[in-house]
C-alpha cells in the first residue's frame, strides 16, 4: 500500500546540518506532503539520517537518481529498501532492463514504495543536449523516456513543468508526475532553467511539486508552505 501524502508539496531539504534538517522537517510536519532527501544529504548522513527524519512520521522521497548497470541497481535497491521511502527514483536513461530490475527489487522488499524515474534534469535545456551530441529536443526526449518508464512498469516520472501536459497525455491519468523547478511568484530561479509557479503546475496536471530554497531559506518556512498550499486550492 502506498504511503498517503497530506498535499502535493514535497520540500527538498539538503541542509549541511542533520540537526537543521531534522528541526525544519519537524516544523513542517503536518503541513507538507513529503520531504525530499537527496544525494548530498544521504552521502553525508547515510541511512541513519534518513531514518531519523522518517521517524517524524513524514513520507520520504529518497532522491538518489540511481543509474548503473541493471544488476548493480537491483542490489543497490535491495540495500535501500529497508528504509521504506514513500518514493525512490532511478534514472530513465539507464534503460528499460535497468528499470525492470529496479522495480523487481523494490516490489519484493518494499511494496509501499513508489518507484519513479528521472527523465531529464531541469538544469538542462536543448543547448545542453546539443553539446552532448544528443540530436533531439528536450521535450521529445522526455516524452520518449516517460513512455519507456511506463512500459517498464514504474509509477511515474520526474519531469519539468514544461513537459507536464505532454507526459499526462501520453502516459495517462494514473501515471505520477513529480515536478521540480517550482518557484512561487517572485522567487529566484537559482540554477533551474525550466520553472513554473505551484498553481500553474497543478492546473496542468502535476501530482507532486518539489520546492526547495523558497521554503528552506524562508524566514518563516511554515507560513511560506501554508501560502503555497492555499495558492493551489
Amino acid at each position: 500500500m502506498n504511503q498517503v501524502f497530506l498535499n502535493p508539496i514535497i520540500v527538498a531539504i539538503d541542509k549541511n546540518s542533520e540537526t537543521e534538517a531534522y528541526e525544519l522537517s519537524k516544523e513542517l510536519r503536518g503541513h507538507i506532503g513529503a520531504v525530499k532527501l537527496g544525494l548530498e544529504y544521504f552521502d553525508t548522513y547515510g541511512p541513519e539520517g534518513i531514518i531519523k527524519i522518517k521517524n517524524l512520521d513524514i513520507p520520504i522521497f529518497l532522491d538518489l537518481k540511481i543509474h548503473d548497470i541493471p544488476q548493480t541497481v537491483k542490489k543497490t535497491i535491495d540495500t535501500l529498501s529497508s528504509l521504506k521511502p514513500a518514493i525512490l527514483n532511478v534514472h530513465a536513461l539507464g534503460g528499460k532492463k535497468m528499470m525492470k530490475y529496479a522495480l523487481e527489487a523494490i516490489s519484493q522488499s518494499s511494496s509501499e514504495t513508489q518507484l519513479i524515474a528521472v527523465t531529464i534534469l531541469t538544469s538542462l535545456d536543448d543547448d545542453d543536449l546539443s553539446m552532448m551530441g544528443i540530436d533531439i529536443s528536450t521535450k521529445n526526449l522526455v516524452s520518449n523516456l516517460a513512455k519507456l518508464t511506463k512500459e517498464s512498469g514504474l509509477s511515474g516520472v520526474v519531469c519539468s513543468s514544461e513537459e507536464i501536459t505532454m507526459v499526462r497525455e501520453s502516459c495517462g491519468k494514473n501515471f505520477k508526475i513529480i515536478v521540480p523547478g517550482i518557484r512561487p511568484e517572485g522567487s529566484s530561479k537559482d540554477d533551474q532553467k525550466r520553472v513554473m509557479t505551484p498553481k500553474e503546475a497543478i492546473t496542468l496536471g502535476a501530482d507532486h511539486l518539489v520546492i526547495g530554497r523558497p521554503i528552506t531559506e524562508s524566514k518563516d518556512p511554515k507560513n511560506t508552505v501554508i501560502e503555497i498550499v492555499n495558492s493551489i486550492k
